[in-house]
């Protein structure tokens, strides 16, 4: 499916004053960075690399986007978009990795006509992605060892949450309930019944009966319909002591699971593990760390980003050839939107404990290594092919080596700067 009209009409027109006035194929360099963090947040998780490649691919003009053009671009500028394909270099911080402000997560260099264009769906992947990706990895700290799943899809928009699901998987979650992720992308899904299934019977019994008959012992059953106490009795005495997990949905979800611990325990369900949903966020799963709780369940406040629901991402041009085919930097300069211009190169400076202490990041050249410095772009297209695709399990493994390396401030839930400066060095 064509990704070309998933864009803002100016986009367009200005394609179509460039190729009006004979700059449209001056050779350029965007840039996709943060100015600074989400207010509060302490790093950032880059997700949707896979998507955008994806997207990347996918912009052509077929005739259906053209027809949609009418009347808004002039005839020159629809045939030169109807043999559109992007021919040029891509380079970006690998999926999973780390972010800090003014980091530059993507690089596009090609002509302005061809850049330009791709700006708004870039735009729209990374900064939903990536707004993901760090709630998802601050829940995934403070769960510690417990497995953490993505229940958010009732939450958002139907396609924002297969792209939400992905990027929680990213960023440590281990499972979704959406099934269009586990088609798309791989993702691991997991889900029993709801309070409906339970209200359809004629009884709890029933329900926990028919359930554990289909599914078998090692289902979960929910038991806050109506009685806890009651419905955990009743949950042992149906499926026995080798009951899989009951689910908490509702209350004090810190005194209800000590409760009920106490009372599979009693029974001789030593061993059905207690997981619980209802608005969790990163605050309240780190509030239930003492608990008896071995899994949580987490929607809105995922698939909304724990109240940053986008990254703040922009995509800057930042050099740009004349007509003798010079490179030079440029940059915006308007109060409090300042863009630093010039092509940039980047690396994670790490002390001799392999902690990192900086982001640096060179103007024009290569940041010089200390020693001990992990490179941070990697090539993602080279002449319009994609060359930097990967299985999402890379990216998975990528988010939690990275995440390790940071200083250990980076794992306080409370409102903090960033764990590490970002330092640029200018060009010699």
């Amino acid at each position: 499916m064509s990704t070309a009209l998933l864009t803002d009409h100016y986009e367009l027109t200005m394609l179509q004053a460039a190729l009006a006035g004979g700059t449209a194929q001056r050779r350029s360099v965007f840039e996709l960075f943060g100015r600074r963090l989400p207010e509060g947040r302490r790093y950032g998780v880059v997700a949707g690399v896979g998507r955008a490649l994806d997207a990347i691919e996918a912009f052509r003009f077929d005739d259906e986007a053209l027809t949609a053009l009418d009347g808004v671009v002039d005839a020159p500028t629809l045939d030169w978009l109807s043999t559109y394909r992007f021919t040029g270099d891509v380079w970006g911080y690998a999926e999973g990795e780390m972010y800090f402000a003014q980091s530059p997560l993507v690089i596009v260099e090609a002509s302005f006509a061809e850049a330009v264009v791709l700006e708004t769906v870039l735009l729209s992947i990374y900064n939903h992605d990536s707004a993901i990706a760090s709630a998802a990895s601050r829940m995934t700290t403070a769960a510690q060892d417990r497995p953490c799943i993505e229940m958010g899809s009732r939450r958002t928009h139907e396609e924002a949450a297969v792209a939400a699901a992905r990027a929680a998987y990213v960023a440590g979650f281990t499972t979704t309930s959406n099934l269009a992720a586990r088609h798309r992308y791989g993702v691991p899904t997991t889900g029993t019944s709801a309070h409906s299934f339970t209200l359809l019977h004629d009884s709890e019994e029933d329900a926990f009966r028919a359930q554990v008959t289909s599914l078998g012992a090692g289902t979960t059953l929910l038991v806050d319909t109506y009685d806890i106490a009651e419905a955990v009795r009743l949950a042992v005495e149906v499926a026995g002591p080798g009951l899989g997990a009951v689910r908490i949905d509702s209350g004090d979800l810190g005194s209800l699971a000590e409760q009920v611990r106490a009372q599979l325990d009693s029974l001789g369900a030593t061993g059905t593990r207690i997981l619980v949903t209802s608005d969790l966020d990163e605050y309240a799963i780190a509030a239930l760390a003492a608990a008896p709780v071995d899994g949580y369940g987490v929607g809105t406040q995922l698939v909304t980003g724990s109240g940053h629901p986008t990254s703040g991402f922009v995509y800057k041009l930042v050099a740009r050839a004349g007509d003798d085919g010079v490179l030079r930097s440029v940059a915006k300069k308007s109060v409090d939107k300042i863009s630093v211009g010039g092509r940039k190169y980047a690396l994670r400076r790490r002390g001799p404990d392999g902690v990192a202490e900086a982001e640096v990041i060179g103007i024009g050249h290569q940041a010089v290594d200390d020693g001990d410095d992990r490179d941070l772009l990697v090539p993602l297209m080279r002449a319009g092919e994609v060359v930097g695709r990967e299985p999402l399990e890379a990216a998975r493994e990528r988010h939690a080596t990275t995440r390790a390396e940071l200083p250990p401030a980076a794992q306080q839930m409370s409102r903090g700067e960033p764990v590490i400066p970002t330092i640029f060095e200018d060009e010699h």
